[in-house]
C-alpha cells in the first residue's frame, strides 16, 4: 500500500530570499536533547564544522545567537534557541494529526489505480499513543493496508453506524463517571451488529511544568492558583471527560483562567505547556513525559474498538486481533508512559460491555478529582 507524508516547512522571510529552517530546528532539538554539536551532526548526517558554519549563519540571520557553548560542559540553547525548538514541537503537535488525515485521504484516493493494492482496513478513532503502535505493526503485515483518521468518540461511532469507517477507537473513563460517558454513546452502540474489541488502558491527568512549581496537585488548585490553562477542542472526548470532572468537583468552567485555549491533541496542549505558554493542561501521561512535563493522574480509561459482528470473521480482521495479542504490540505499548495492553484483541458483545459497567466490575481507585494529594515529581 502506498503512504503518503505531508510535513510542515518552516520559512522565515527577511531582506532576500525566504530561508527554509527544516534542518536547522532539527540541530537545534538535538542539542536539546544531548547538549552535545556532535551528537547533533551525526543526528543529521553532517559534518561537525557544516553544523556549526549552519548555527553561525541562522544566528547572523536571527542577530541573536541560537547556542552556549560551555568549556567541558557541552552546548546548551540561548532563550531564543529554546523558543525556536518549543515552537517547532507545538507546530508538528497542533498539525500531526490534521496531516495525517489529509495524507490518508489523498492515499485512498490513489491507491485504487495501483496494482495488486492490499485489503484496506478503515479505521476511524480518538488520537492517541497506542493506535499508531498498531499501526506500525499493521504497515509491516503484507496484505493488509490502514486507512486511519483521527475523529472524535462520538464521530467515530457515526462512522462505523453509516459504514464509512471498518473499526471505531472509542474511549471511556473508569469510575464514577464512566455510566455517563456510557450513556453519551449509548444509542449508537447496535447490541446486535456490534462487538466489542479490548485494546489498551491509558491513565489521564493534569499536565504541569516540571517540578510543578505552583502545586497544582488538583482541578481546585487550578482556580485557587489562577493558573493559565489550555484546553481540549469542544468535540474531543477528553474534553467531554474534563467538562464532566468539574461538574463532578462543582468548579464553574469560567472560573479556569485559559479554559476557552483550546489545541486539538494530547501532544498539543502538552506543548503548550512546556513551551511556556500555559502552566497545566489535562491529558494522557505518555504526552507530559513526551515533553517533560510532571503529571497528576486523576483517572484511567480504557480504550477499546467497536466493529461490526460479520467483520470480525474476515480475514484482514482476524490478523488485526492476532497482532494485537501479540508480544510486539504488548512490548511496544510498555514503552508508553500510563498505558497498559489490556488483554488486547478479546472480543466481547455489546450486553457483556455493559454488564461490566452496571455490576461495577470496571472500578478506579482513584480519589476524587477536585483534592488530591502531592503526587511525586515525574
Amino acid at each position: 500500500m502506498l503512504h503518503i507524508e505531508i510535513e510542515p516547512v518552516w520559512r522565515f522571510h527577511m531582506a532576500g530570499s525566504p530561508q527554509a529552517a527544516v534542518v536547522m530546528l532539527g540541530v537545534l532539538n538535538e542539542i536539546r536533547k544531548t547538549g552535545k554539536l556532535t551528537n547533533a551532526a551525526d543526528h543529521a548526517q553532517l559534518s561537525y564544522r557544516h553544523v556549526w558554519n549552519l548555527i553561525e549563519q541562522w544566528s547572523e540571520f536571527f542577530g541573536v545567537p541560537l547556542v552556549e557553548t560551555h568549556r567541558g560542559k557541552g552546548t546548551t540553547l540561548t532563550a531564543f534557541g529554546e523558543k525556536l525548538v518549543w515552537a517547532g514541537q507545538r507546530l508538528q503537535a497542533r498539525l500531526g494529526p490534521q496531516l495525517e488525515n489529509l495524507a490518508q485521504e489523498l492515499a485512498t484516493e490513489i491507491n485504487p489505480f495501483l496494482r495488486h493494492g492490499p485489503t484496506v482496513i478503515r479505521v476511524h478513532a480518538s488520537h492517541g499513543f497506542a493506535v499508531p503502535k498498531l499501526r506500525e505493526l499493521l504497515d509491516r503485515t503484507p496484505g493488509i493496508g490502514i486507512d486511519l483518521r483521527y475523529v472524535s468518540n462520538q464521530n467515530s461511532l457515526v462512522s462505523l453506524a453509516q459504514d464509512a469507517c471498518d473499526l471505531s477507537g472509542v474511549h471511556l473513563p473508569r469510575g464514577e463517571l464512566r455510566q455517563q460517558s456510557i450513556d453519551a454513546c449509548k444509542e449508537l452502540l447496535d447490541p446486535r451488529e456490534y462487538r466489542v474489541i479490548s485494546f489498551v488502558t491509558r491513565e489521564l491527568g493534569l499536565m504541569v511544568k516540571r517540578g510543578n512549581p505552583l502545586e497544582i496537585n488538583s482541578l481546585q488548585d487550578l482556580v485557587e492558583r489562577k493558573a493559565r490553562f489550555v484546553n481540549r477542542d469542544h468535540d474531543s472526548g477528553t474534553r467531554l471527560l474534563f467538562n464532566q470532572l468539574l461538574v463532578q468537583s462543582k468548579i464553574d468552567e469560567a472560573s479556569i483562567n485559559g479554559a476557552q485555549q483550546i489545541e486539538f491533541t494530547h501532544a498539543a496542549v502538552a506543548a503548550y505547556v512546556a513551551s511556556g505558554m500555559a502552566d497545566a493542561a489535562f491529558g494522557v501521561e505518555a504526552a507530559a513525559k513526551q515533553f517533560g512535563l510532571d503529571f497528576v493522574r486523576l483517572l484511567t480509561e480504557d480504550y477499546f474498538f467497536v466493529c461490526r459482528r460479520a467483520f470480525l470473521d474476515t480475514e484482514p480482521m482476524q490478523r488485526i486481533l492476532d497482532i494485537m495479542k501479540g508480544r510486539a504490540f504488548h512490548n511496544a505499548v510498555m514503552q508508553l508512559p500510563g498505558y497498559v495492553a489490556q488483554s488486547p484483541g478479546t472480543v466481547s458483545t455489546v450486553k457483556e460491555f455493559l454488564d461490566i459497567v452496571d455490576t461495577g466490575a470496571v472500578t478506579d481507585t482513584a480519589a476524587p478529582a477536585g483534592k488530591r494529594k502531592r503526587p511525586k515529581p515525574g
